[in-house]
């Protein structure tokens, strides 16, 4: 099968590039024809191409609204797609779901979306909602199917009458499977927390760090992992006196590394679609405290393998900060049980195996 795959941008460590990725070389290693397309290059276009999936730049593709640049980037993608000639189109972020799906259909390329949380969800601005609806209903019309990353986004879109339950296909997340790691014991150091995303207005890294504020008593520190503008941030951790125990440590490459050697996840957001950190904080058996948006719910039983906190609500999150930060058996406890969870739910191979099977099914009609 010769397969294309297209995303906004390809220059960021966020949940949708590193899914791409792993699935273009997955895809690959099966046999199939893989080939890139995306807005922004950068480090993990880059590094694909060393890996034999060639690229191709959408000059003009970007996330906000921008009818002559979108319009550019149409017809850039059109006339990519027209030499590449693939199999199947597979789209993935809401403006190259959008652009993508309709420059596919005007050349009778079928074409698969994943809707990696929709950008109508609770939490998103009441604005961004309506206009993404009617923009998510129309392109739905133009492509053959939709994979949404958790159950909650399925319902959402049937909920919103995006497209009909036929066309809509829930598939979880999952992260390449790595051995377990040798098992967790209590030591007497401060519990470290993890925090991996990107600043920006999805994620709510002040709110975590408000609600630390509150346990200054108790023993911990805190890393946040993740690109974007953190100026705010850091004077807000040294405003509440925090500088000694908040690091900025910006985007890295040795997410796992940093999660073997942490003892608490946390990622606290406005909203979410199924986040693969948390997924991957489960395969290092490390437990996760998070807010209870999108999909989220589907990865952690609450207090089994993580801790679950309303949006929004920073006296829910002290308390609970409060509670974990002084039971370190509690924290080992969990991570077990997340690891044992992640390894019967949430491998890489089982969600690779069922997309593939969505680009089958699509492609044979």
């Amino acid at each position: 099968m010769k397969i294309s795959y297209l995303i906004t941008r390809m220059d960021e460590f966020g949940g949708a590039q590193v899914h791409v990725r792993d699935l273009c070389l997955w895809m690959k290693a099966q046999g199939h024809d893989v080939s890139l397309l995306s807005g922004f290059s950068g480090k993990i276009s880059d590094a694909m191409e060393t890996q034999g999936i060639p690229f191709y730049e959408i000059a003009d593709l970007q996330r906000s609204i921008h009818p002559l640049k979108d319009a550019k980037a149409f017809f850039q993608i059109r006339k990519a797609l027209k030499i590449i000639r693939p199999d199947l189109l597979t789209c993935h972020s809401s403006k190259a779901g959008l652009l993508g799906r309709l420059a596919a259909w005007s050349l009778g390329i079928p074409s698969v979306f994943t809707a990696h949380g929709w950008a109508f969800t609770e939490g998103v601005p009441k604005t961004h909602r309506i206009i993404y609806k009617v923009l998510e209903k129309t392109a739905a019309f133009f492509g053959q199917q939709i994979i949404t990353v958790s159950e909650y986004d399925r319902h959402l879109a049937l909920k919103y009458k995006i497209a009909p339950s036929r066309k809509i296909t829930a598939i979880h997340n999952g992260m390449p499977f790595l051995p377990p790691l040798q098992a967790r014991h209590p030591t007497g150091k401060p519990v470290k927390i993890l925090m991996v995303a990107r600043v920006g207005a999805q994620k709510d890294h002040a709110r975590l760090l408000r609600a630390l504020w509150g346990c200054l008593d108790c023993d911990w520190t805190l890393d946040f992992v993740g690109g974007g503008d953190d100026l705010d941030l850091r004077n807000l951790a040294r405003h509440m006196g925090m500088a000694d125990r908040v690091r900025f440590l910006g985007e890295r490459s040795d997410i796992p590394d940093l999660m073997e050697q942490a003892d608490l996840f946390a990622l606290i957001s406005k909203w979410e679609g199924l986040p693969l950190t948390i997924i991957e904080a489960m395969r290092s058996a490390l437990p996760v405290i998070a807010t209870d948006v999108g999909g989220v719910a589907e990865l952690i039983n609450h207090r089994q393998t993580g801790i679950l906190v309303p949006p929004e609500s920073d006296d829910y999150l002290l308390k609970e900060l409060r509670a974990i930060l002084s039971d370190k058996e509690a924290l080992i406890e969990m991570g077990y049980k997340g690891r044992l969870s992640y390894e019967q739910d949430f491998t890489f191979s089982t969600m690779a195996q069922k997309t593939l099977a969505v680009y089958e099914r699509v492609i044979s009609k």
